[in-house]
């Protein structure tokens, strides 16, 4: 079976990890996928999340990872029009890729804490 993998527009590198850097390599989308794994799902949800992001920059990346593959997002009220995202498999792919985060950041910073669901 053939994954369909969204592409860069243009590769500065053929090294997966600058690859994967260049869609995620910013200070919050890495966030916003531990949210999503972690079951928020709307936009008032991620602002609640303690890092604090601001609006416009959230807006930003939830479109970035939309148009990257990684999110969704579907209508859940016409008036006003509001969404909620869900992760793709491409994003849900992502969990063992942040839980290995967690366990180092664990271990070199032992007095972080672990966020826990929302569902």
């Amino acid at each position: 079976m053939t994954k369909n993998i969204a592409q860069p527009s243009v590769e500065r590198s053929f090294c997966p990890i600058a690859c994967a850097l260049d869609e995620l390599g910013d200070k919050w989308t890495l966030l916003i996928i531990r949210d999503l794994l972690l079951g928020k799902k709307r936009f008032q949800e991620f602002l609640a999340s303690p890092e604090h992001i601001a609006t416009n920059i959230l807006a930003d990346r939830l479109k970035k990872l939309e148009s990257a593959g990684f999110i969704t997002q579907q209508a859940y009220q016409q008036k006003p029009l509001r969404y909620q995202y869900d992760l793709t498999q491409k994003g849900k792919d992502l969990g063992p890729v942040l839980q290995a985060f967690v366990n180092w950041g664990k271990i070199y910073y032992p007095n972080s804490q672990v966020l826990k669901p929302t569902v």
